[in-house]
């Protein structure tokens, strides 16, 4: 099984080694783990006129040509998990593929918008929370947005999301290695 490692580990400043480490949980659990910066041939991306674009034709062309996914949905710059991440997760989930999430942050997203919002966050109408503009914050008791905790479900995965030490919230790999094993368990359906 290929198994997707989309998450916004790439941004960090020990990406390559990060890779590692989950390639080689993969690889423990009989599988093979494609990082987003590996490389893979692609004609539409070797023709793309700027960076960002072809960035993105190698991603997708990795995640069409992977087996299953595992994103990392630790809130990224915000409350709630890396957009591009959550995209990949989406794309996976429309090709019928398993998908899988983790977060190293045990925190609901409501709570997480709530500390995020601060002194912008006022009582909304019904008796939930609303942020400056008057816009309705969601409270269903998910880890994240219902889209993201909502497609991992509909698709038969599971979201491990555990509070980890701020110092290593990028580095720990104990719920990706739950989600691996998982999926190599035959856990998680499309």
């Amino acid at each position: 099984m290929r198994i997707y490692l989309a998450g916004p580990d790439v941004f960090l400043p020990d990406a390559a080694a990060i890779a590692a480490a989950k390639k080689a949980i993969c690889a423990r659990h009989g599988a093979e783990g494609v990082f987003p910066t590996d490389p893979i041939e692609s004609a539409a991306a070797d023709a793309a006129e700027s960076r960002w674009l072809e960035i993105y034709l190698r991603n997708e062309a990795h995640i069409r040509a992977c087996d299953a996914l595992v994103a990392n949905l630790t809130p990224f710059r915000g409350p709630s998990a890396d957009a591009g991440t959550v995209y990949e997760l989406g794309f996976m989930r429309a090709l019928g593929r398993p998908v899988a999430g983790y977060s190293n942050s045990g925190q609901g997203f409501t709570q997480r918008t709530r500390h995020f919002l601060g002194a912008g966050l006022r009582p909304g109408p019904g008796g939930g929370w609303a942020d400056a503009e008057g816009l309705a914050l969601e409270d269903f008791g998910c880890h994240d947005n219902l889209m993201i905790d909502g497609g991992i479900a509909a698709a038969g995965g599971i979201l491990v999301a555990r509070e980890v030490p701020e110092a290593r919230r990028w580095q720990e790999l104990e719920g990706f290695e739950a989600c691996v094993a998982a999926l190599m368990r035959g856990r998680l359906a499309p």
